[in-house]
């Protein structure tokens, strides 16, 4: 079973305007509303991908059971911790001669809360994978990544951290089976400059950080595809699928549960990068995270 752990879900609303005035009544062309966060994205790729997986978490007031009833009319497992207070957050994307986000805050998660979590955590057996997606909120520890990490060790658990900076860096030593930075943020791990066609350079990073704990490091590079250095030490070039860009939000949690579907079905790396590039592809083509019949057309265009 994979699970997906998404400690800030929100509402991601989005505006679409042909002008915009501050100070003004300003009136939408278009808009669209969808429940959001990274693991959620996740699994509901996955789900769409025919993976069976459970998105686990933290939701809160009326936001909060939206989210949770909109999951449930998707199909998609989940098992959130309902908190006491607040309500989960509301992103609103200005949509307008490109993107401009107003993220919600979101509430207050409780010392309980994360036992809880920890608790559901447990029940993960040999042969599950464990995907940590996204920032950590205020309200919690900074190293919760590596607390949770911590408790799951030695169990046969696959880990997937799709973070960035610090965040990342610090749960290498857990030696997980996958990290998906993109070049931008593989370069400010590594304190250098690296341009998305710099496969030489962008390589000898991803092998740093296997050097530092990584198992598998899949680097995005925007238009120039993706590289995928492995375990087993293949260094896998994926061209980018080729399309109009849409909507670039969830794309990369697209291709981490495309890498996770294709893995899980065939054992293969090259197989699993390319179910992934499709994934990350036909998100970003569509305004919403990609189907099934998305994927697999884009997929016979890779």
């Amino acid at each position: 079973m994979i699970y997906t752990v998404t400690f800030n879900p929100a509402l991601d609303y989005a505006v679409y305007l042909d002008s915009f005035e501050l100070g003004a009544t300003n009136r939408t062309t278009r808009e669209e509303l969808r429940c959001g966060g990274k693991g959620i994205n996740v699994s509901i790729v996955l789900h769409n991908l025919g993976v069976e997986s459970r998105a686990l978490g933290f939701l809160a007031g009326f936001t909060g059971e939206t989210i949770r009833g909109w999951l449930t009319e998707l199909g998609v497992a989940s098992d959130f911790i309902t908190l006491p207070g607040g309500m989960s957050r509301i992103n609103v994307k200005l949509k307008l001669d490109g993107e401009t986000e107003i993220n919600g805050q979101g509430p207050d998660i409780t010392p309980d809360a994360l036992e809880t979590l920890y608790g559901k955590l447990e029940k993960l057996r040999e042969g599950d994978t464990l995907v940590l997606a996204g920032s950590i909120p205020a309200t919690l520890p900074d190293d919760v990544y590596e607390r949770i990490l911590a408790r799951l060790e030695g169990r046969g658990v696959r880990f997937v951290a799709d973070a960035t900076g610090e965040l990342l860096l610090n749960v290498l030593r857990y030696r997980p089976f996958l990290v998906k930075p993109n070049h931008e943020e593989l370069s400010e791990m590594c304190g250098t400059v690296l341009d998305s066609a710099d496969t030489a350079g962008i390589r000898a990073c991803a092998r740093a950080l296997q050097a530092k704990g990584a198992r598998n490091v899949l680097v995005s590079m925007a238009g120039a595809g993706a590289l995928l250095v492995t375990e087993d030490g293949q260094c896998i070039r994926q061209a980018a699928a080729r399309g109009e860009l849409v909507n670039s939000v969830g794309a990369g949690d697209s291709m981490v549960a495309g890498f996770l579907a294709g893995f899980q079905r065939t054992g293969d790396y090259r197989a699993a990068l390319r179910l992934g590039a499709a994934a990350g592809g036909a998100t970003a083509f569509s305004a919403a995270l990609a189907t099934r019949s998305q994927v697999e057309a884009v997929l016979e265009t890779l």
